[in-house]
């Protein structure tokens, strides 16, 4: 009667293998292990930055425009027009303007810190909607209104606020500008892709006027209908300063949010690549181990031969051998690298994404790499003759 070996079997014998050499095991399932954990942290720290750059773009949205002054022909500083606003406004895609203007001024903690140590700050004016065109979040306080944009009061960047000292305003806070005290009402966040504001004491146009000089404006933010930008691209410059086109600039923050986007996903390549590498690595070791095992259980392999253990008994053993050991590294890389996913987005403060494609995707490619490192040592295996083998001749 032909002589049967169950799947429960087979995955017994190898398991029952792999225990009797628990070192030997332990150290090939971590090359797989690191290469695959390196490929699903890079998978999944990438998709978490992705999900906190969308997240940023559905805020900030695509359809946001910077128009700056910008140089002229025969260069020099150039300003916008004090109508640019009125005059961008009444184009007929523009949904929403928002002026500011670059003062000349510096900001300090106190009045007894020297003015040319401005901390790389500046002070800009600004219009009471400014926040909700760029659609900002504000981290503590308010932002200025109707009211406050007529008083000494300022909206620190989260930038200018840092170098200034000013964490809080449970109690008031006071800060310098142009040998002036202003209170401090608000601390902006979420204008990294300003940094001149960031790095800015936000005042009203009205007060800024009043208490520091002219304020000659300096950019526009333009919200515009999503389907009519480029139109409105075309035609902004000759708009706002029909004389000297050549003096405006435009340019779309969330253009930054893209070129971040492709180095990212450069990136990523580079480093799915490695760790590819390192799988490979990890599948040579696991047949170079398979290999060492066939020939120092030789006798294991005649004696069951000689009890009734066909070729095909012998290469199942063997191969699910090198599939359960790569199966062990797989699992083990899969949780690390979700681990380390998951450590990184927290101490980051990002979205923690692990695509659950990655994972199966992962163990499978374990799973294939044993399956291949196993095949050639299960053959060698099973094509031993069970007289040698008993004999331990080679």
């Amino acid at each position: 009667m032909k002589s049967k070996l169950r799947f429960a079997d087979t995955l017994g014998l190898a398991w029952l293998g792999l225990r009797a050499r628990s070192g030997r095991t332990a150290l090939t399932s971590l090359g797989i292990a690191i290469g695959i954990a390196a490929v699903v942290a890079v998978i999944g720290i990438s998709a978490s930055g992705r999900a906190d750059l969308l997240a940023a773009l559905d805020r900030l949205g695509t359809n946001l425009l910077r128009v700056s002054a910008g140089q002229g022909i025969l260069g020099g500083p150039a300003e916008l027009p004090e109508d640019a606003p009125a005059m961008t406004a009444r184009v007929g895609p523009v949904e929403a303007v928002s002026a500011v203007a670059r003062l000349d001024a510096t900001v300090r903690r106190t009045e007894l810190i020297p003015e040319v140590e401005t901390g790389g700050l500046s002070v800009v004016a600004v219009e009471p909607d400014l926040f909700d065109v760029l659609g900002g979040e504000m981290a503590a306080g308010t932002f200025l209104d109707a009211g406050s944009s007529r008083l000494p009061a300022t909206v620190l960047g989260s930038v200018a606020a840092e170098r200034l000292g000013v964490s809080t305003l449970a109690y008031q806070q006071m800060v310098t500008i142009d040998g002036q005290e202003f209170v401090v009402v608000g601390i902006a966040d979420g204008l990294q892709l300003h940094p001149d504001l960031e790095r800015s004491a936000l005042v009203g146009f009205d007060v800024a006027t009043a208490e520091i000089g002219e304020a000659p404006l300096s950019a526009m933010y333009v919200r515009v209908d999503p389907t009519s930008i480029d139109d409105v691209v075309e035609v902004i410059p000759t708009t706002v300063n029909p004389e000297s086109p050549d003096r405006v600039e435009i340019t779309r923050p969330s253009d930054a949010l893209a070129a971040r986007e492709a180095a990212d996903a450069a990136l990523t390549q580079l480093l799915i690549a490695l760790g590819s590498v390192a799988l490979i690595v990890g599948g040579v070791a696991i047949a170079n181990i398979m290999v060492m095992s066939v020939l120092e259980r030789r006798m294991e392999i005649g004696v069951r031969r000689s009890l009734g253990a066909t070729r095909g008994h012998i290469r199942r053993q063997f191969l699910t051998e090198a599939i359960l050991l790569a199966a062990i590294g797989g699992l083990v890389g899969v949780g690390l690298g979700a681990g380390i996913t998951w450590g990184f987005a927290a101490a980051r403060g990002l979205p923690v994404t692990v695509p659950i494609e990655a994972l199966f995707g992962a163990v499978g490619v374990a799973l294939l790499i044993g399956t291949l490192a196993g095949l050639y040592p299960a053959s060698r295996a099973a094509a031993i003759p069970p007289s040698q083998a008993v004999r331990g001749t080679r």
